[in-house]
């Protein structure tokens, strides 16, 4: 084809290497800094290639680059877009018979080989930008190079980046992948540490940087934030202070004609201040721009698995993301980066951001890879592997919208669900919405979720598609006929019943059961989920007042997660649309100190109406009793024969054994009661009755219950204190006695009281007692009891608890 060059590129310099590499070799790394002209000059050298007979697939991690890329490629042929080189993305495309490089976002490669594993008539894809480890880029790899080494072995898979590691996407892409390195332009780059104010607002902050870097410097100035709030915030202020600037956003939700406005260049040679999101961090080349000021921070996307929610964490950049973004201002010329941090602090911040596989929702790459035929991610070739426990929470997803069988495998709904270019949640609403004939109104609630700004903003999902659907504006009409390719796709799929009159908030339930919530206060701002999970909605919203609703997002963590999208569902609607999730259920509730036993009508965790179970289920009434008991055996177990069995080490009343058999000794006590209000003597009977013959009599010999005394009374043995064994005893049931009593090898311990019950003294060597501190103690007996026995010699005395006179007059 011969390929224009209008301006050296450092890539040009590796390129021949480059080609070389690919010609003997299936796959290959380019590792080229920012800059260097990967994403423009590579995908057109490689068309005049012996071995590129079809189209090159250029993969691009957002829609503003896949634009730009495939427009400025264009450009440089001297066509438009749409002829040689085209592109596709999610809200425009440009392609025709002649397009030979077709640039797509990640999500849409992943689309077509899911659809087309062969990649029939295409000779390469590139995946560009893959430092930035997104799902769909590692997951689109991870196919391509199982359609290279089953299928097509002679596909060309090229990775491309700034700053991976490309020892290691080499070594996953196999034995003798060569890597290419390019040096790129060496423009002088001065980074400038302003710091942080943790007090200020970072509109604030960064305003006050943009002005400063304004005055300072010549040139546009690209200006980085986290999200779509802050430039908004930042573009009012910087008028005030800045009237006159040409001050442009660039984010997702802008209108492509302003994107492209932003990229380039102004007609008339105004100085521009382009305020962006991380979008500009990598792929776009911004003309003019020779100022970067970084806020420092990246909004993320991350999955709370407890939640079940999507929610955007804002963190600080990592050292990479910083560099991509102070790159910006050294492409054409000498630059200069802000930064609001300090210097110190910044080897405090992570090499790299995570791959999106660690923090993001895997049900769609699992239902991806279920079309696929695998059940197992671990099969394929990934530079990290999916979490387990994130691929088991998708796993249960998607077994809930019946898309994966018990064993993971996909169902037939499921690969309908996989046809569409959708997460599954998504899908199974557009095609109930397509069973219906109201395909249309589902595919449009579909894109409210993903596509922020759409109809306003507000909680009422509803309130936002009736804004949109009289929105006559270009972005509008493009989104509206998205949703349109989404429900004629759906359409096909399905045997449309007659017309329903389907309210939105059933089509939205049809994708998200789990999501659909109760009120649980007053105020409207407490809510449980279906799923079990509990939200948060603001009291002063409209949608507090509804009993109900289907929630489509919520941010913040898993425990009161802010509701920020809904719609209300009437209870009628409920049990008329979606009867077949709602269960009657026994349930049996521990209150107070018994069972209650009720009969519910349920869906998942949220109770609709509850009732007094006339008939419970005994067993299972004895079984929950069992399961109580064993919460807290020590409360309701004989404390004393416990202790006895462990003083003598038998092993029959540990709590794991009771616990074990608790089914032969306990349960019979329980049949026919809701409480534990059973007496001590049933207990006792009930364990001794589990012990054997042989373990009965050694608990009676060597750990028996009573002491009884030479004057023949009997004396409770103690177990369970931290003395024990002991007994208490008076001591002059003990006269007579020479030898220290034992319970089994140990002394028992003998708490002495006087005539009236008090103690006396304590001893475990009775005969050095009577021969040592008794004197002491019959001294002082002698003159508080008088009428009492106090010998000498107490050993030599027979036992008795009568009085002196009764004593003697009794014989003794």
């Amino acid at each position: 084809m011969g390929w224009p060059v209008s301006e050296a590129l450092p890539i040009h310099a590796v390129l021949p290497e480059l080609l070389a590499a690919l010609r003997g070799c299936s796959g290959a790394v380019l590792v080229a800094p920012p800059g260097a002209g990967k994403t423009t000059a590579v995908a057109p050298a490689l068309l005049d290639e012996d071995w590129c007979s079809g189209t090159i697939i250029l993969t691009s991690p957002r829609r503003v680059a896949a634009r730009a890329a495939a427009e400025r490629m264009a450009q440089m042929l001297g066509e438009k877009p749409g002829e040689t080189v085209g592109y596709l993305t999610r809200l425009d495309s440009k392609r025709g018979a002649r397009t030979r490089i077709l640039v797509v976002t990640e999500a849409i490669f992943v689309n077509t080989i899911l659809g087309d594993p062969e990649l029939a008539g295409v000779s390469a894809v590139l995946f560009d930008e893959a430092h930035e480890r997104h799902l769909d880029s590692d997951l689109g790899l991870a196919l391509a190079l199982e359609t290279q080494g089953v299928l097509r072995e002679d596909l060309r898979v090229l990775v491309m980046s700034a700053t991976i590691d490309g020892a290691r996407f080499a070594s996953l892409m196999g034995e003798g992948t060569p890597v290419v390195e390019s040096e790129g332009r060496a423009y002088p780059l001065d980074i400038r540490w302003l710091g942080s104010s943790p007090q200020m607002r970072v509109e604030d902050a960064m305003t006050a940087a943009i002005v400063t870097a304004w005055k300072e410097q010549d040139g546009d100035i690209l200006a980085f934030l986290p999200g779509v709030g802050e430039i908004e915030r930042t573009r009012e202020r910087l008028a005030e202070r800045l009237p006159k600037a040409l001050v442009l956003p660039l984010h997702g939700q802008v209108e492509p004609a302003d994107q492209r406005a932003a990229i380039r260049r102004d007609a008339d040679g105004r100085r521009r201040i382009v305020v962006a999101t991380a979008i500009a961090e990598t792929s776009l080349t911004l003309d003019g721009v020779s100022v970067v000021v970084d806020a420092g921070l990246s909004r993320r996307a991350e999955f709370d698995r407890a939640a079940g929610t999507t929610h955007l964490v804002t963190h600080r950049a990592s050292q990479a993301a910083a560099a991509q973004r102070a790159g910006r201002a050294a492409r054409q010329g000498p630059g200069v980066a802000y930064r609001l941090w300090e210097e110190g602090g910044h080897a405090g911040r992570k090499r790299f951001d995570p791959p999106e596989m660690e923090t993001v929702d895997l049900a769609p790459l699992v239902l991806d890879l279920a079309k696929w035929g695998t059940s197992d991610p671990a099969s394929l070739q990934w530079l990290d592997r999916p979490p387990e426990a994130s691929v088991a929470a998708a796993r249960k997803t998607l077994q809930g919208l019946g898309a994966l069988d018990a064993e993971g495998r996909i169902t037939p709904f499921g690969e309908k669900l996989a046809t569409l270019p959708l997460d599954p949640a998504s899908a199974a609403m557009v095609l109930f919405g397509a069973g219906h004939r109201l395909a249309q109104t589902a595919a449009r609630l579909a894109l409210l979720l993903q596509e922020r700004g759409l109809g306003g903003r507000g909680e009422d999902l509803e309130s936002r598609l009736a804004r949109w659907n009289s929105d006559r504006g270009a972005k509008a009409e493009a989104s509206r006929k998205l949703a349109g390719r989404w429900a004629a796709q759906a359409s096909k799929l399905v045997d449309g019943a007659a017309d329903a009159d389907i309210p939105a908030a059933v089509l939205l339930a049809a994708g998200r059961p789990d999501f659909i919530a109760k009120r649980r206060d007053a105020s409207g701002e407490g809510w449980i989920s279906a799923g079990g999970r509990g939200f948060m909605l603001d009291p002063a919203s409209p949608l507090a007042r509804a009993n109900f609703l289907v929630i489509g997002d919520a941010q913040g963590q898993a425990k009161g997660a802010r509701i920020t999208s809904a719609i209300a569902l009437d209870e009628q609607d409920l049990e008329k649309w979606l009867g077949d999730r709602i269960e009657r259920r026994k349930v049996l509730r521990w209150k107070g100190n018994r069972i209650e036993a009720l009969v519910e009508r349920r869906l998942g965790a949220i109770t609709l109406a509850s009732g007094p179970d006339p008939e419970p289920d005994s067993t299972a009434l004895v079984d929950m009793l069992v399961d109580k008991a064993l919460e807290n055996p020590a409360k309701l177990l004989p404390a004393e024969l416990l202790a006895r069995a462990s003083f003598i080490g038998l092993d029959t009343f540990t709590p794991d054994k009771l616990a074990t058999t608790a089914q032969v000794w306990l349960a019979p006590l329980l049949e026919g009661r809701r409480d534990l209000d059973i007496s001590k003597g049933k207990l006792v009977d009930a364990l001794l009755g589990a012990l054997d013959w042989d373990d009965r009599q050694r608990l009676d010999s060597e750990a028996p219950r009573e002491f009884t005394s030479p004057a023949g009374t009997t004396h409770r043995i103690d177990y369970t204190g931290d003395d024990a064994p002991s007994a208490e005893v008076r001591v002059q049931a003990l006269f007579g006695l020479e030898r220290h009593p034992m319970v089994g090898k140990a002394p028992l311990l003998l708490k002495l009281t006087s005539p009236a019950g008090r103690p006396i003294q304590s001893t475990r060597d009775l005969p050095g007692f009577w021969r040592g501190s008794w004197e002491d103690v019959r001294k002082d007996m002698k003159g508080r009891y008088p009428k009492h026995r106090w010998p000498e010699e107490p050993w030599a005395e027979k036992p008795s608890l009568k009085t002196k006179n009764a004593f003697q007059n009794s014989g003794g």
